[in-house]
Formats: C-alpha cells, structure tokens, sequence
C-alpha cells in the first residue's frame, strides 16, 4: 500500500524509546509505518527535542518530509487557536490531509477516583478528549477534499474500568463516543472514523511499572497471545491498513488491538 504524496497528521508523534532500544510510543511506532509507505508525516506533541529526533530520524531512514509543531492541548489555553495553527502549517507545507491519527493523551494513571484533583482531572480531559475534539473539526475540510480517515486512540482502560484510572478512562470513553458520532455524520462525505484500543510495551508502561507497581499489576496482564504488542508492527501496520481504501466502508468501529485481552461480546 502507497501513501506516496499524501499527508498524515499523528498527534503525540514525538520519539520515545525503550530501554532496549526499540522505538518505545504508539505515535512514533505509527509515524514508522506512514513514512515507511511513503506518506509525509505532521508530528505534534509537547517536547520539541523529542520531536525533532522523530523529523530527523524518519527523514533519514524513509526520505519522506515530517514537519514536527509543538502543541499543547490544556486547561486555561486558547487550544482551538493551538490546532489551528498546526493544521494552517500543515497546508502551507504539504497542501493537503489525508489522515489524522488522534493518539496524543497524558493522564495521572494510578490516582484513584477518591484521590483524583481537578488539574489532573483536567489533564486527561484536555490533552485527549478535547484535543482530538480540536482537531477533528479543524481538519474535516479537508478530510472531506481528500475523502481521508481519522483513527483515534481510546483505551481498554474505559472498556473495563481499570483500576487507578478514571480521568484517563473518561477521556477515552469520551473519544470512543465522539467518534461513533463523527462516523454518523461524516460517512456522506466517504470520510470514515474508527477507533483502536492497543496494548503494546511503551515507555509509558515502563514508566508505569516503576511508579506505580500495585496498579500496573492491577492493570497490565499478559496477554492470550504470550506477549505485549509492538508499537510498530502490531499497531501502526494497523492504522496502515484501515486508513487504507480496503476499510473505506468500515466506520465507526472500535478494535481492540490488546493480543486476546480486549474480547467483548
């Protein structure tokens, strides 16, 4: 599959690693696939280094163009003037939007409801929720041009109601829900919305594991499949393929992406 000219937007693109060495975050392990298939890439996220490391690795490997904008999405801002100015620097690069990928979130995981504050409430809220809310708007012009796609990120998290993490299920309930919503009411311009809930071994999880090791027990089981999922070649080859012409008419959906441990009825 080529994306050869075409342009994708994937919030929280920035680079993180493993302590393995491995790229180590959903929106890098994405970023990977899209160029790898020829697509220029806008990248966002809060750390410029981080973002200039992902422009300059992918560059070099892929021959693409990445064009890396730092953006905050937060309480107190003016964050539709934030996601403007992104999308406006997306079209004066590259003329045109093809795929928006909604993975930026951050989240106080391991707070329980009862200890939970407003600001870290409002972390999650913002920086997922709102943030793809922004973005969706801003971009559906010329998703409707392009007949493009939008994939957001939600959580197994607000599937299941995990422990420790109710802001971070909030905000992805709430972007599971937005979506169902879009996909109804974008389907009559060919742009379609789906949602995915991954499990795959981040720098995140890492980082969980050391902070809160009661809650990430509580939370992160091993899957049926005997492994955690990698954020190359079990997601972003993922949002390859659905934001492809082969799932044009699939819309809507919510996949879990979780090696056996998303099954619903």
């Amino acid at each position: 599959m080529s994306y050869k000219g075409k342009t994708v937007i994937i919030t929280g693109g920035g680079k993180a690693t493993l302590k393995d060495g491995r790229p180590g975050s959903i929106g890098y392990g994405i970023a990977h696939c899209f160029a790898k298939e020829g697509a220029n890439l806008v990248i966002t996220g809060r750390n410029v280094k981080k973002l200039t490391e992902a422009k300059e690795e992918l560059e070099a490997k892929y021959g693409i163009e990445v064009l890396p904008v730092q953006a905050d999405i937060e309480a107190g801002k003016d964050n539709e003037a934030t996601v403007k100015a992104v999308v406006d620097a997306t079209i004066d690069k590259f003329g045109r939007i093809d795929v928006l990928i909604n993975n930026a979130q951050a989240s106080a995981s391991g707070v329980t409801l009862e200890d939970q504050t407003t600001d870290q409430f409002n972390l999650a809220v913002f920086s997922g929720l709102y943030s793809a809310f922004y973005y969706m708007k801003a971009c559906l012009p010329y998703l409707k041009e392009t007949q493009g796609s939008v994939i957001n990120f939600a959580s197994g998290a607000g599937l299941f109601g995990n422990y420790g993490q109710c802001s971070y299920a909030a905000a992805k309930e709430g972007i599971r829900g937005m979506s169902r919503v879009a996909a109804t009411e974008w389907g009559k311009y060919n742009v379609n919305v789906n949602i995915i809930c991954p499990l795959a071994w981040t720098s995140q999880l890492e980082n969980f594991e050391e902070a809160y090791p009661e809650a990430f027990k509580a939370n992160v089981h091993m899957p049926p499949v005997g492994r955690y999922g990698d954020v190359i070649s079990d997601i972003g080859r993922v949002c390859v393929q659905i934001a492809g012409p082969d799932f044009k008419y699939m819309t809507g959906e919510t996949i879990t992406l979780e090696g056996g441990l998303g099954q619903r009825p």
